[in-house]
């Protein structure tokens, strides 16, 4: 085998930063001080006093009292708001596991992100990363060292378990395939990588045809997700229910609960078109053959619709999804979308039973489940986008409710929704684009299956706009409509610009206080943004490094 002198000189970066980050406990000490403000004048006295004593650079002391000043400016008590999370950057963990990336960064954004009254941080825990070296060998050193962080900080984790790969979708902006050895496997036998009527593989997650086949060195793909959770439980039973408080279950693409039907990789698929089904890989295939015969037609076995156009058509440029007598209306389109829906809550199904065999009330996490919020041609009939990512939703039909119902058997798991910040006048209209009336039909959902919803945006906004839209979705409701949490997407340099961050931070406000009004949100936020001004310049200089 041929020495990739590219990956050797990344492990030994990676060996020398895990060396050079494992400084001295009184080191962590400080660090840990900066993170964790008091909103009592005796826990602000005993901060100040510890980071004078374990600080060995003047700017510790500085970000104490800045942090103690934003928090005692900020000080009251939620009134029944939700949450906020911030998503870490998707690279947060270098690739070979040991370490963080911008350890430094890591460390005063944290710090930020407190002073402004965050509720926590979301991270990616990528199975490429952490089992990249082999079936079994799971490397969990740079994940613990940022869930050490967070709690010193006072941060809650809502960790993604990241089955999929990163790299190919909206915002991926680093390449972080599946690991080597499922990539290996999947060569040699490319028929449970998902596959489209034209013969195009897609590597991003593993086809859930095969996810009871021993495909991947003699275990399931299923017992493979089974197997990376029961690790990462026991690798932080110290942290589950106290810093790390929601395990987000992968489920496809993006860690979506969907099929990859609108890959960006290779130009593949551009907004807005309807994608294209997943379902010509050999164990699709047969699985559709087996439920065309058990229906008494077998001649609808033979594969998925082949007149429903390509990645990037509109639904009246095709057959199948015309608005008048379209495939999909008929006797064979309602077959078909009913299997390929089904295979897709199955699948689900599968997961979650794995999750929460791991993850039981006694760690005391949640458990949720990541819904994409595709929202264009949401306006047509068809709903055509949406069929093709496995939701049977159509102008007659509530696809999103067998999801939900699908959550509550798994003892109420969160449905997590995207999409929260757009507006329908936002969105090219003729697209038939409606964010909207989108998240109204998802929320309806859950609460008549009587699971919680959360939010995220779907695409980075830092604007007063996007931030009240998610306000009115997520907490100007009635108590039992408000979402249970909201996670914003991302942190980088962007949101530490004095200008975002400010708004940020009175956003944070609005979120936490029901009710609180925007005006006397932003009055104090503007306290914190000052108070907090060195510590977010720092954030962002060491997240542009």
């Amino acid at each position: 085998m041929a020495l990739n002198l590219a990956s050797t000189a990344a492990a030994a970066s990676c060996f020398a930063t895990s060396s050079s980050s494992s400084t001295s406990a009184a080191g962590r000490r400080a660090a840990s001080v900066v993170a964790m403000p008091s909103t009592s004048s005796a826990a602000a006295t005993t901060s100040l006093r510890m980071a004078r004593q374990a600080a060995c650079e003047p700017l510790v002391a500085c970000r104490a009292v800045a942090a103690e000043r934003a928090t005692a400016a900020s000080a009251s008590s939620r009134r029944n708001g939700v949450p906020v999370f911030v998503m870490m950057p998707l690279d947060t963990v270098k690739k070979c596991g040991s370490a963080l990336n911008r350890r430094k960064a890591v460390a005063a954004s944290l710090a930020a992100l407190k002073s402004a009254g965050v509720e926590g941080i979301m991270v990616d825990v990528w199975w490429g990363i952490v089992e990249s070296h082999g079936p079994g060998r799971y490397n969990f050193d740079g994940y613990m060292e940022l869930m050490e962080m967070a709690r010193n900080t006072g941060l809650k984790v809502q960790a993604v378990m990241s089955f999929h790969q990163c790299g190919g979708n909206v915002g991926d902006s680093v390449n972080i395939p599946l690991p080597r050895w499922v990539v290996e496997e999947m060569e040699k036998d490319q028929e449970f990588a998902y596959t489209d009527q034209w013969g195009r593989r897609n590597y991003e997650y593993v086809s859930l045809g095969a996810d009871a086949m021993p495909v991947l060195k003699g275990r399931t793909p299923i017992e493979c997700y089974t197997d990376f959770m029961r690790a990462f439980r026991d690798h932080f039973a110290s942290f589950l229910g106290n810093t790390i408080v929601e395990i987000q279950v992968g489920m496809g693409p993006a860690g979506e609960l969907r099929y990859p039907s609108y890959p960006e990789s290779n130009g593949t698929w551009r907004f807005p078109g309807i994608g294209a089904f997943q379902c010509g890989d050999r164990y699709m295939r047969a699985s559709l053959k087996a439920a065309a015969e058990a229906t008494g037609k077998p001649e609808w076995g033979h594969g998925g619709p082949t007149d429903a156009g390509g990645y990037n058509s509109w639904p009246e440029d095709t057959v199948f999804f015309r608005a008048d007598g379209g495939g999909w209306s008929t006797e064979y389109g309602d077959f078909f979308l009913s299997w390929y829906s089904q295979m897709l809550l199955d699948h689900g199904d599968r997961v979650l039973s794995g999750a929460t065999s791991v993850f039981d009330d006694a760690t005391g996490v949640k458990i949720s489940v990541k819904v994409a919020g595709i929202h264009w041609h949401y306006g047509t009939r068809s709903h055509a986008p949406e069929l093709t990512a496995g939701y049977y939703n159509t102008r007659h039909r509530d696809g999103y409710l067998p999801i939900a119902r699908l959550l509550a058997r798994h003892g109420s798991a969160v449905l997590n929704f995207t999409c929260v910040e757009m507006r329908d006048h936002e969105q090219p209209q003729e697209a038939r684009c409606m964010p909207e009336a989108l998240v109204r039909q998802v929320g309806g959902a859950a609460r008549a299956a009587g699971v919680g919803l959360a939010g995220e945006n779907a695409l980075p906004r830092y604007d007063g706009t996007a931030h009240d839209q998610v306000v009115a979705a997520a907490v100007d409701r009635a108590a039992e409509e408000r979402m249970v949490a909201f996670t914003y997407l991302r942190m980088g340099p962007d949101l530490f610009s004095p200008d975002n961050w400010r708004r940020f931070v009175a956003f944070v406000r609005r979120m936490s206080e029901a009710g609180s009004p925007r005006e006397a949100a932003e009055r104090e936020a503007h306290g914190v943004a000052q108070a907090t001004g060195s510590l977010v310049h720092e954030a962002a200089a060491a997240l542009r490094s």
